[in-house]
């Protein structure tokens, strides 16, 4: 199969010819379709997260359709057009029991504990426990654009913060999470603001349900501004970027009783950012982190997007081949583009 392949991390990767992969007992191997790119993988790329072993292949949102499975498979058969959540359970542990594999001590995750999607196919273990099947109004690239951003921000926003309709909900960072976020948001009839530093993203915002924009490069405080439009402070706010000072406002623009839900990353020397703990406690805020979304989760965000609520395709901005992924990955932290990239030409 083709594949994008690192060695090194920081050194930018090659497209090589590597070895199909085989489904194991409890596995399948999915032909990819599509697959997104993520932040995460430019994360991955650069040493950050302790998971990866080299030589490895990234890639972690994807769809597809199986062409092989594992002995015991009985729910999936070749044929059969799949997606998987990023963050997926061994099946067996009791948080996986309870419903809750996002978390499971066991999991694992394509792109990250074992080779990815950026490549003709991948393999994926425990497919009985997290794969979900594709409605057939539900494309490809749709699909793989769900993987990483889309579900976290569904799972951040309906299970996490249970947002309500007619409530102020505060977006830092208008990428492929914030701008899913408010997609979201929107359509469960609540007031998006939308806070950036780029004029760009945050008119493409508004095209997704924003109410209200905040540019936080020209708006001398950002917690002032959000108090000011919703009378008070928002009743969530979620940090989609993942910095210091997104997490800070995040939690300082509440007004009392408010939920912050954490999406965004904090790795290396921002891991531990400063947080207003009087505020917390005065005001009796929630404080909530969002990381992946179960498999069965999938039908309620599945359905929205068949009855036509919510249209994360709209967040698609490029369409790549695997090829041009090379440089879309390196050059991730310092685009400034609208809207999300999917590979969705592999050779």
């Amino acid at each position: 199969m083709k594949a994008m392949f690192y060695d090194a991390f920081g050194r930018p990767p090659t497209i090589e010819t590597l070895p199909d992969p085989e489904p194991g007992e409890d596995g399948v191997v999915i032909a990819v379709g599509s697959s997104g790119l993520c932040r995460s993988d430019w994360h991955g790329w650069m040493g950050h997260d302790p998971d990866i072993r080299l030589p490895h292949v990234p890639g972690h949102e994807l769809a597809g359709r199986i062409v092989a499975v594992g002995r015991g498979i009985r729910r999936f058969a070749v044929g059969d057009r799949v997606t998987v959540p990023f963050v997926s359970g061994c099946g067996r542990c009791s948080e996986c029991h309870s419903g809750n594999q996002q978390v499971c001590p066991g999991q694992f995750q394509p792109g990250f504990t074992h080779w990815g999607s950026f490549a003709d196919y991948v393999a994926i273990d425990y497919a009985e426990t997290n794969l979900v099947k594709l409605p057939d109004a539900v494309d490809d690239a749709t699909a793989a654009s769900l993987g990483c951003r889309f579900a976290t921000s569904f799972r951040a926003v309906v299970d996490q913060a249970k947002l309500k309709p007619g409530e102020w909900i505060a977006v830092h960072g208008c990428g492929g999470v914030g701008l899913s976020v408010i997609m979201i948001a929107a359509a469960l009839g609540a007031h998006p603001i939308a806070i950036d530093l780029s004029e760009d993203k945050l008119a493409f915002a508004r095209e997704c349900g924003a109410v209200a924009t905040i540019n936080a490069a020209t708006v001398p405080d950002v917690v002032e501004a959000v108090r000011e439009i919703t009378g008070g402070g928002a009743h969530v706010s979620i940090d989609a970027l993942g910095h210091p000072t997104t997490c800070f406002n995040s939690i300082a623009n509440l007004r009392r009783r408010g939920r912050h839900v954490q999406i965004g990353l904090l790795v290396g020397d921002q891991a531990a950012p400063a947080v207003p703990m009087a505020q917390v406690i005065g005001h009796e805020l929630e404080i909530y982190g969002s990381h992946g979304m179960q498999a069965w989760r999938y039908d309620a965000m599945l359905a929205m997007i068949e009855s036509g609520k919510i249209a994360p395709g709209k967040l698609i901005g490029r369409r790549i081949a695997l090829d041009e992924a090379i440089g879309a990955l390196t050059a991730m932290d310092r685009s400034d583009g609208v809207g999300i990239s999917v590979i969705t030409s592999f050779g």
